[in-house]
């Protein structure tokens, strides 16, 4: 969770969220991949508010041509990722060609042990970023909902970590609250949700357990409306995080009435 915000009851202006010493005023990340159209992601983005935007360096092109991602979205933050890499090498390989296209040291690490359900495989997970924090890059790891996993990688020096809510563009929302919620109150670093959002709620749901930031790609980009979808997402980010700020009132097994039951008329 992230420790570094202002007074429980600042504004949304002020509540900015810091990630090795970047302050971003927009809580919420959002990937390029998948949209329709260059134009629906551009705008997306733009209706999304979002400061950081995620890309796979593998559609970035080095010699100019192809994807026109950057050139697009220029002024915006880039967070490069390791999709698709299955061992820490090629991780490490795809990091380093990251840093020098976009010439930035943040770096979204994904190592993928299963195909089918695109689970980290943890122990290439922590290999690889323990050599990228080494090499001085700003460590992202996208992880299991573990929080044993989480410490760890907290502890080798990751600027954030993000777990994931279910499995990627599943839409399944955060299938395990309680080990969200644990993560985030234990969490010395900002926990950012990756995965798995389906829809403005799963967002708010996210927040209110405490996430210092979401990552939302293919709720936005295959939604029928994108751009609609991620001004939702904006929205969606700032109440939950409005939500946890404020402190929800507990859970109870009986009714409260919220008006006084004396001096009722016929009483």
């Amino acid at each position: 969770m992230d420790h570094s915000v202002t007074p429980q009851h600042a504004g949304p202006a002020e509540d900015s969220l810091t990630i090795a010493g970047v302050s971003l005023s927009s809580r919420l990340f959002i990937g390029t991949a998948g949209y329709p159209t260059q134009a629906i992601m551009r705008d997306a983005v733009q209706a999304s508010g979002a400061e950081v935007v995620t890309a796979s360096i593998r559609r970035v092109s080095l010699q100019g041509h192809g994807s026109d991602t950057v050139r697009i979205l220029a002024g915006k933050r880039f967070l490069p990722n390791t999709a698709g890499c299955e061992t820490a090498r090629d991780a490490i390989m795809t990091a380093e060609l990251a840093r020098e296209a976009l010439d930035t040291p943040w770096i979204k690490v994904e190592v993928i042990g299963d195909r089918e359900t695109l689970y980290p495989d943890v122990s290439e997970l922590i290999e690889a970023c323990r050599h990228l924090v080494d090499e001085g890059f700003v460590v992202l790891p996208y992880c299991n909902d573990d929080p044993v996993v989480c410490r760890r990688l907290e502890d080798i020096g990751c600027a954030a970590i993000m777990p994931m809510g279910s499995l990627i563009g599943s839409g399944m929302g955060v299938a395990n609250p309680a080990n969200i919620e644990l993560i985030c109150r234990r969490a010395g670093v900002p926990v950012i949700v990756d995965a798995g959002i389906g829809t403005a709620s799963d967002a708010v749901i996210a927040m209110e357990l405490g996430a210092a930031a979401c990552l939302i790609n293919t709720a936005v980009a295959k939604a029928d409306d994108p751009v609609r979808m991620a001004r939702a997402m904006r929205h969606a980010v700032e109440a939950g995080r409005d939500a946890h700020l404020a402190g929800r009132i507990p859970r109870r097994g009986r009714a409260d009435p919220s008006s006084p039951q004396l001096g009722l008329v016929g009483s």
